[in-house]
């Protein structure tokens, strides 16, 4: 599986592969057409709780990776139906927010590739 992440608003390209929303709630201004999203799983995204507490904030950072991938252990059947769906493809990650690095895309990213690797070694 290759995995990218991006901005959901940036233009669709063919090497975006599957283009995958992991956002709880639906990008604002976004029309369902024009997205170009081929799957939205809201069910990985952080918890609404969460989203709210880290609200972006770059200190809060490593702290908000520590609770979502808790959050990841406990619904670690759906990340692997993910993995298994998309394993033989590019899938992109995409995510609403402003911030363009600290944000659950590219978390939900470090996390799949941290059990990609697991899963090889095994």
């Amino acid at each position: 599986m290759i995995i990218k992440v991006k901005r959901v608003y940036e233009e669709a390209k063919e090497e975006d592969g599957e283009r995958v929303l992991v956002d709880r709630l639906w990008p604002r201004g976004l029309s369902k057409e024009k997205s170009k999203i081929d799957k939205w799983i809201k069910e990985i995204s952080p918890s609404n709780e969460l989203r709210k507490w880290y609200d972006h904030d770059p200190e809060k950072w490593g702290e908000f990776k520590i609770q979502y991938f808790d959050e990841l252990n406990e619904k670690r059947e759906l990340v692997e139906q993910f993995c298994m769906e998309f394993s033989k493809q590019r899938v992109t990650l995409l995510f609403g927010s402003k911030e363009l690095k600290l944000n659950n895309a590219f978390a939900l990213k470090e996390y799949i590739e941290s059990i990609i690797k697991i899963s090889k070694k095994a």
